[in-house]
């Protein structure tokens, strides 16, 4: 087989590089920022887009402008190739690209919005591929129906709490009849291509190289080995000529990068960690596993929890938001003084709103105050944790406005570590972990803590 297509990732939080290490995050998507990215020699690059937080017409808006800026830059409009990083560049345009659209593994997200402006500007595709199955997360996939594993009980993702969530609920896990109800009836369920287990574990190329005119397609997949398979199979069609364009969670891109294994164990990344300083960390997230890990994380030695009371924002009084703050600011100031973490972490009770725009601009009011919490921290903290996807990709972009960030690996499975530059205004080399707001047990936040913190042993 040729040489493989460098994978490009639209990523709807910053969350999908939790299963690769060593690539760059872009948080701007600008043709200069987007061509150094593509000159990278990692496979795999990620753009983070955000757009899970946004509504439905910026997700658009955003999407677009991401893939008409990649067109440039495929295609060499606009210039700026030199030397080395020039003949790197033309590589990746002879081997070609795999376009993801990374999303949730329970089915949150813009879907099939963000396909159809990908299809509009970088198609046409013989086929795109919905691949939700995320097995750090326990989700897995079997006969086109998507489950959600948490203790050895498996459940049909339409059976909890992301199906019921207020901007992106739906009512089916078997996924034909996801799309058919995404898609309002555009696509029918049955019209679906449905590659199960058992087509993947004997091989599907064949059946791949007939797909054309964007098939929607759903893949099962029970363990990495599956995906593996997959794509492998995936790969060898598209060195023959063939377009894909992916709707996916994390596996799928450790199947399509394969990648050695990352540099650093996990156990060994507090050796990132700046001059022996506590931490903090920002926890944003409200899902049901957030709350249960904040209670674990609140019981260790060395940390100190400060809530927000985000009910306090609801008014929109802006002299109480500023006193909001600085209060925090103080109470994160005074831990990090006794030598202690600060956990900032956002009030517990859900909040109600007449409409899902008022609760998208609410939130945009919440992390606003997050991340004036984050450009607030003391400046010579040694690490930051950021729990939850939306807040992660804040804090990237907007609290430590950075354009992009290297990625180390992976702290705990589905928990990626990344560093920022070493010219960093306020952080140089700063180890941030981003924790999605729906992975591990209830221990998890407390273990990334541990293995961060000097304070244990």
């Amino acid at each position: 087989m040729t040489n493989k297509p460098k994978i490009i990732v639209l990523d709807d939080d910053p969350t999908g590089s939790q299963t690769v290490h060593s690539c760059l995050l872009l948080m701007h998507w600008d043709v200069d920022t987007l061509r150094l990215g593509l000159q990278d020699d990692s496979p795999i690059l990620f753009v983070l887009t955000n757009t899970r937080a946004l509504p439905p017409e910026k997700a658009a808006s955003i999407t677009r402008e991401v893939c008409h800026n990649l067109k440039q830059v495929i295609t060499g409009v606009g210039g700026g190739d030199e030397g080395d990083a020039a003949s790197s560049l033309q590589a990746a345009k002879k081997d070609g690209f795999l376009i993801v659209s990374r999303s949730d593994s329970t089915l949150r997200g813009h879907y099939p919005i963000e396909t159809d402006v990908i299809a509009e500007e970088l198609g046409p595709f013989d086929a795109h591929f919905l691949v939700p199955a995320f097995f750090e997360g326990g989700r897995i996939t079997k006969d086109s129906v998507h489950y959600l594993m948490t203790d050895d009980v498996t459940t049909p993702v339409h059976e909890t709490e992301f199906a019921r969530d207020s901007v992106f609920g739906y009512h089916h896990s078997y996924l034909p009849k996801y799309v058919e109800e995404k898609t309002q009836g555009r696509i029918s369920s049955e019209s679906v291509e449905r590659f199960l287990l058992a087509d993947i574990r004997a091989g599907s190329l064949e059946r791949l190289m007939k797909l054309t005119g964007n098939q929607c397609a759903v893949v099962d997949a029970e363990i990495q080995a599956d995906l593996n398979r997959f794509a492998q199979d995936v790969l060898a069609a598209v060195s023959q000529g063939k377009r894909f364009l992916f709707r996916s969670a994390a596996s799928i891109l450790t199947a399509l990068a394969a990648l050695p294994p990352q540099p650093i164990a996990p156990e060994n990344m507090a050796q990132y960690v700046r001059g022996g300083k506590p931490g903090a960390v920002i926890v944003g997230s409200h899902v049901k596993k957030t709350t249960q890990q904040l209670e674990v994380l609140l019981q260790q030695e060395g940390t100190v929890g400060v809530e927000v009371d985000v009910s306090r924002l609801v008014d929109d009084v802006a002299n109480d938001c500023a006193t909001l703050l600085t209060e925090i600011l103080d109470d994160v100031r005074a831990a990090h003084d006794a030598l202690k973490t600060p956990v900032v972490y956002t009030s517990r009770k859900e909040l109600t709103f007449k409409d899902v725009e008022t609760r998208l601009q609410f939130g945009e009011k919440v992390s606003g105050l997050l991340m004036d919490i984050v450009r607030g921290l003391p400046s010579d903290i040694g690490f930051l944790i950021s729990k939850g996807g939306i807040t992660s990709n804040d804090v990237l972009s907007t609290g430590l406005e950075l354009t992009s960030a290297r990625l180390l690996g992976q702290i705990l499975a589905g928990c990626s570590m990344v560093t920022t530059a070493s010219d960093h205004p306020q952080f140089p080399n700063l180890p941030v972990v981003l924790f999605p707001g729906n992975v591990g047990d209830a221990d998890a936040l407390a273990i990334v803590y541990k293995r961060l913190s000097t304070n244990t042993a």
